[in-house]
């Protein structure tokens, strides 16, 4: 059994912190004190002896609006000056859960050194001792993220322990914290073996909001949470369109993926989370403009602090966002250098004030960052939009190819707004040529329309073969990654023991958090906006036969994903979720009954992030009539 007593380099590490010169610190009445109580119901967060349930949200924007929107807390990344910030809480009432930063090891630091961890030591006793008395600190998040992707290296997490029971000397009147990046991997295991002194688990969370409190329970977690981050779906989480450029939801669709992952977090999870801190309280340039920010770079809010003021409140507040739809180009959104597009969208207001319109159009982000890191600022091209209208602008683009973003920003005058964005391309081809796609895939004869399919729909033959061996061109195309798109490999010939023939398809999920998978299409790259697709009536099974790299990998396989939202549907869907033998097996999905007129996605998988990198392998994709 591991000791909670820190030993070798991290004991050698506590007694060089302690040695340090004395560092100033303030003077305060008695600091009010944070404590966690465990009751029949579960676990709650008390501050001077009341239920203090954590309505909070971080970043650096106006901490008068947050009280204003019925906000009681906030969160910091680091405790580096920050002295105006608590002090600003204490006058508004709020209180401030204070991070202090510990390093990444994807930064170059390592926690096997022991000067480095004396250095990160005395860092912690520095803030900890210099602010334990301010009355408007929360708790202690110590560290953010470090912990890396899976979370295995136990020097970490013994470091995070050393960090805690040292705090925890110096103020025993708060709890203590420290925040990972989703879960998977080792990361609860090893906070309860190895972090007795952690009192809290924080947890930055996204689009696997809906799913971690679950998650959590099922690999063992019991200590309280908190969501330290939540919002919309990350960037690494969303379909990239045909030309690899993310489609940003409109300012109005993030704001209800803030109020859905609140209520799946917070409100089902009563008896393990403590509260959450929505991200982020402000503006931050990452990957896009405007993707996380709740709010303008002039301090005007968007609909995710409306939605956040009602489930804090239990109502709106009295001036609330304007709503926008998406924006509509007059053509496609691959142009040539120098086109003039024309750009509209359509907002309303909820009290109808008269509203104003701001376009933009910026470069994409060269050169994404890594877990939030800062990124240079694209180019913004204040020429290109040349007239403007209510919900209207003519834009010429630029002459250099590349990525580019159109942004809309429509304000009230009374300090709310809303934004949209649209992703746009500038190639030398003509607009409407296709470009290859990613993984290529060979271009199939042309399909023979179908006499009694709706239009555009190819007739097919029975038996109708998806994949056999990838030396021929296939009817469908592997073009529909989904999720975490840097961690999906595909090998559409791999020889590594086919279940018949000379090939197989090969396919792995590397990450070990958060979700992903691929559509086999037709057309390629369509997500229900083109005709297409097969009639395969007739068939009563889709039959494949797939094996797992190692055995008990989760896969959900489907067919037929686009839903009657979409302009062109597959008429039918089925599913059949499995846990893989590491020989080969044969599976089928019963097509009784179904409506196979059109279908568009005729095969698919999609598998969550497991703890660990995924290979399996599939092969002989038919839809057959027996």
């Amino acid at each position: 059994m591991h000791s909670c007593h820190p030993t070798g380099v991290f004991a050698a590490a506590i007694i060089s912190a302690f040695t340090l010169a004395c560092v100033s610190v303030h003077s305060f009445a008695a600091p009010t004190t944070t404590e966690l109580r465990k009751a029949e119901s579960g676990w709650q967060l008390l501050r001077g002896g009341k239920p203090y349930p954590i309505h909070g949200a971080g970043g650096s924007g106006s901490k008068q609006l947050l009280k204003s929107m019925g906000g009681n807390s906030f969160r910091t990344w680091d405790a580096e000056d920050i002295d105006k910030e608590l002090d600003e809480a204490q006058k508004l009432g709020l209180t401030v859960t204070v991070g202090i930063w510990l390093k990444h090891e994807r930064h170059g630091f390592s926690y096997n050194d022991a000067d480095f961890a004396a250095e990160q030591l005395a860092r912690v006793q520095k803030f900890v001792t210099q602010y334990k008395d301010h009355p408007a600190v929360l708790m202690w998040a110590l560290g953010n993220e470090m912990e890396g992707e899976m979370g295995e290296n136990a020097a970490i997490w013994s470091h995070v322990e050393s960090c805690a029971a040292l705090t925890k000397r110096i103020d025993p009147s708060r709890p203590t914290m420290t925040v990972i990046a989703e879960l998977g991997g080792d990361k609860v295991k090893n906070i309860n073996r190895l972090c007795p002194s952690i009192d809290i688990v924080g947890i930055n969370t996204y689009a696997g909001a809906a799913s971690v409190i679950k998650r959590y329970r099922a690999l063992g977690g019991t200590k309280p949470v908190v969501i330290t981050e939540f919002g919309p779906a990350g960037t690494w989480e969303v379909e990239r369109n045909a030309f690899k450029a993310l489609p940003e939801p409109t300012a109005d669709e993030k704001a209800e993926a803030y109020r859905r992952h609140y209520v799946a977090t917070v409100r089902d999870g009563q008896d393990l989370v403590l509260g959450s801190y929505a991200f982020t309280w402000g503006n931050k340039l990452e990957m896009t403009a405007t993707w996380f920010g709740m709010l303008l770079p002039d301090g005007s809010k968007l609909p995710a602090v409306d939605v956040m003021c009602e489930l804090w409140t239990g109502k709106p507040p009295a001036n609330r966002c304007p709503q926008i739809e998406p924006i509509k180009l007059s053509g496609s959104q691959r142009v040539s250098p120098g086109t003039t597009i024309e750009a509209t969208v359509a907002a309303t207001d909820p009290e109808n004030d008269p509203l104003k319109y701001e376009w933009v159009l910026w470069g994409e982000v060269a050169k994404p960052g890594i877990g939030g890191d800062a990124e240079a600022h694209p180019p913004t091209f204040a020429d290109a939009v040349t007239v403007t209208q209510a919900g209207r602008a003519t834009i010429r683009m630029p002459a250099e190819l590349g990525n580019y973003r159109l942004y809309v920003y429509v304000r009230d005058g009374k300090g709310s707004a809303t934004t949209a964005n649209i992703p746009l391309l500038i190639e030398a081809v003509a607009a409407n040529e296709s470009t290859p796609s990613t993984p290529p895939t060979p271009p199939t004869t042309p399909p023979t329309p179908s006499a009694n399919a709706p239009a555009g729909v190819a007739s097919a033959s029975l038996p109708f073969i998806v994949y056999s061996d990838a030396d021929g061109p296939t009817p469908f195309a592997p073009t529909g990654w989904m999720g975490n798109h840097a961690a999906i490999k595909l090998d559409a010939a791999s020889k590594d023991n086919p279940h018949r023939g000379k090939t197989c398809l090969k396919l792995q999920y590397t990450a070990a958090d958060a979700f992903g998978g691929i559509a086999w299409q037709h057309p390629a790259e369509d997500w229900g906006e083109k005709p297409g697709g097969y009639d395969l009536t007739g068939a009563k099974k889709l039959r494949f036969w797939s094996r797992g790299a190692a055995g008990g990998e989760k896969v959900e396989f489907k067919f037929g994903i686009l839903g009657a939202e979409k302009q062109f549907a597959d008429s039918g869907s089925g599913d059949l979720t499995v846990e893989l033998l590491a020989e080969w097996k044969q599976y089928e999905i019963d097509l009784s009954g179904k409506d196979l007129g059109r279908i568009k996605t005729g095969f698919c998988w999609v598998t969550p992030g497991q703890g660990k990198a995924i290979t399996f392998f599939v092969d002989d994709i038919a839809f057959v009539r027996e």
